[in-house]
């Protein structure tokens, strides 16, 4: 039996995951729906679980702590020093300020599985 274009877009849409639809990113909806699929955890459960790791790792980021995750990887700040720029309009030389930023260095484990 044939479907429409119209009857496949449906589909598509309704498909709970975005890899299933071609879309090859993990958005923070995507992540819940799978931690919800892979746990048995209601979604709302999920949800909750998927944000408290999210505000843990940020006020930790915040305290000036690192996030080790052994194979996984390490979430800390960074010391960016100042510098100077340019505005992308004007062509003006501007000094940007010193500051802090969050980074991310991947494990041996999650270095693997992307090789």
């Amino acid at each position: 039996m044939k479907t429409s274009r119209n009857q496949r877009g449906k589909n598509e849409l309704n498909s709970r995951h975005s890899h299933e639809r071609g879309n090859p990113q993990v958005n923070k909806m995507e992540l819940i729906n799978r931690v919800a699929d892979k746990t048995g955890l209601k979604k709302k459960d999920a949800e909750q679980a998927v944000n408290s790791v999210f505000e843990i790792i940020e006020e930790a980021l915040g305290a000036g702590e690192k996030v080790q995750v052994i194979g996984f990887g390490t979430f800390e700040t960074r010391a960016r020093a100042a510098r100077s720029g340019r505005n992308p309009q004007t062509g003006e030389v501007i000094e940007i300020p010193a500051s802090t930023v969050p980074a991310f260095k991947p494990g041996n484990k999650l270095k693997e599985s992307t090789r």
